[in-house]
């Protein structure tokens, strides 16, 4: 059977899965939540309490956290792209390379998401500030490795670049990368036009009114 991808395309953890099955070509069942969808969230809910997603199923398992789903297609599914390289030096970069986008850009930029949804008198300007330097922290260390480089781990397209993409993204749009750092910006832009990357965009712009901040006008 097929796996099933409980997501909603505008979530970013989403987008990273996404972005992985998009790449290994997996063929899958996609339980959107949403109206088209009704019972989606309902059966998300039995599956994993805590109610986070995406959430994977496939042979009566279920896989949570985006890192591990990935980790999965790319052992039942593998395609054309090797998520997850045979080396295993270059598999544990790949890893190492995953949780530096997802602890140090994707957390602070939901950080200031999370914050712009607070009642005027709730908001935690020292906690945004400090988010904000974490990402400048953040962006001028990439912006240093990806100075040779095309792809996260320097090679081809994996798991980091899949994490890269969601996060770069919107923590762009809630705290943009400038011109200090060019190949930063060079490298979301080249994510921006890898296929999967821009399928998973473009089949989440109808949503974009939910950004809380409000999305710019562009990407």
């Amino acid at each position: 059977m097929k796996p099933s991808l409980y997501a909603h395309p505008f979530a970013a953890y989403c987008k990273k899965v996404l972005i992985a099955l998009y790449e290994t070509g997996t063929d899958s069942v996609y339980r959107k939540f949403g109206p088209e969808d009704p019972t989606a969230m309902s059966e998300l809910t039995a599956l994993w309490p805590l109610k986070k997603f995406p959430v994977l199923v496939e042979d009566g398992h279920t896989y949570v956290e985006s890192s591990i789903i990935i980790e999965h297609l790319a052992i039942r599914h593998p395609g054309a792209v090797q998520l997850i390289p045979e080396d295993p030096a270059s598999a544990l970069e790949a890893r190492m390379m995953d949780r530096f986008f997802d602890n140090y850009v994707m957390t602070p930029m939901q950080k200031i998401v999370a914050d712009s949804m607070r009642a005027p008198g709730d908001r935690d300007a020292l906690g945004v500030q400090d988010a904000r330097v974490l990402l400048d922290t953040s962006y001028a260390w990439l912006n240093g490795l990806m100075e040779n480089r095309s792809w996260a781990c320097g090679g081809g397209f994996t798991l980091a670049d899949c994490a890269a993409a969601p996060s770069l993204f919107f923590a762009d749009w809630v705290h943009e990368i400038d011109a200090q750092f060019p190949h930063a910006q060079a490298y979301r832009r080249r994510l921006l036009g890898r296929p999967s990357v821009a399928r998973a965009v473009d089949e989440a712009r109808p949503y974009r009114n939910l950004f809380p901040p409000g999305a710019p006008n562009r990407d």
